[in-house]
């Protein structure tokens, strides 16, 4: 339960979930999917995020941002597949709880999320420094 859930919780109110907010992006890595799997978690625990799921069969994996006071964790659900011998797509999903109050400062946030970790992936997969990826820890959680 997060903050404003709490705060309305004491109000004697009734937060009520309005939708999901979605977004899916698709990318192409050129690395073998083995170095992809092992970078797609080192990336979520660079960001301080929760990998919830993890099935190295069928590449899949379920990542948990951080929430905050006006905006609920999002849910990544990540997709990693052979193109080739040396080339891994990978496809994000992911979807934030979203009521009629957050609505309102919650605007990209999903999309951010993804964004965010495709840069962290990204320094993970070319060997930057950890440190350079913390920087992106100060993105939306």
């Amino acid at each position: 339960m997060n903050l404003l859930s709490k705060v309305l919780s004491l109000m004697g109110k009734r937060e009520t979930m309005a939708y999901l907010r979605k977004e899916k992006e698709i990318v192409e890595v050129d690395f073998p999917i083995s170095k992809v799997w092992v970078d797609l978690a080192k990336a979520a625990t660079s960001l301080e995020w929760t990998v919830e799921e993890s099935d190295e069969k069928t590449h899949q994996m379920k990542i948990k941002t951080k929430s905050n006071f006006m905006a609920y964790a999002s849910l990544l659900v990540i997709n990693a597949a052979p193109m080739n011998e040396n080339a891994t797509k990978v496809t994000i999903s992911a979807e934030t709880p979203v009521t009629t109050i957050t609505g309102l400062f919650d605007i990209g946030r999903t999309a951010e999320r993804i964004d965010t970790f495709l840069r962290v992936l990204h320094k993970q997969v070319n060997g930057e420094a950890a440190d350079s990826a913390k920087k992106d820890t100060e993105l939306p959680t």
